[in-house]
């Protein structure tokens, strides 16, 4: 698993803190298939792994997340998850996809977990 984060990363650290406070294990952060093609976070709970976006907003008037994955973000989500699971040699009926929205609110946050998307 990555440890280093970059600064602008500091939403990613709070989903990774949720996630291990709910027995989630991080499998891998920031995997990288081809130049641009990224899945946030990798985590697993009881036999299921997790692929998990990140959607970060600081004003509640874009706090809906589905806007802000298109078609193109969505094909290449679905890519680098195939390519995850062919060099791991995964399972698909073991393997679910997720998106953890945070909104900032002043000095505190408000977290959401939508679990087992399509994509």
């Amino acid at each position: 698993m990555q440890t280093t984060k970059k600064k602008g990363d500091n939403w990613e650290l709070i989903a990774i803190k949720y996630l291990q406070n709910i027995w989630y294990s991080i499998l891998d952060c920031n995997f990288k298939f081809w130049r641009f093609w990224e899945i946030d976070i990798i985590a697993k709970q009881d036999n299921i792994i997790c692929f998990i976006e990140v959607k970060y907003r600081t004003n509640i008037r874009y706090w809906v997340w589905e806007e802000s994955i298109t078609k193109n973000k969505l094909f290449k989500l679905k890519k680098s998850i195939d390519y995850y699971v062919l060099i791991n040699n995964l399972n698909y009926e073991n393997i679910r996809f997720d998106v953890i929205s945070i909104l900032k609110m002043s000095d505190k946050y408000r977290l959401k977990h939508y679990k087992n998307l399509e994509i």
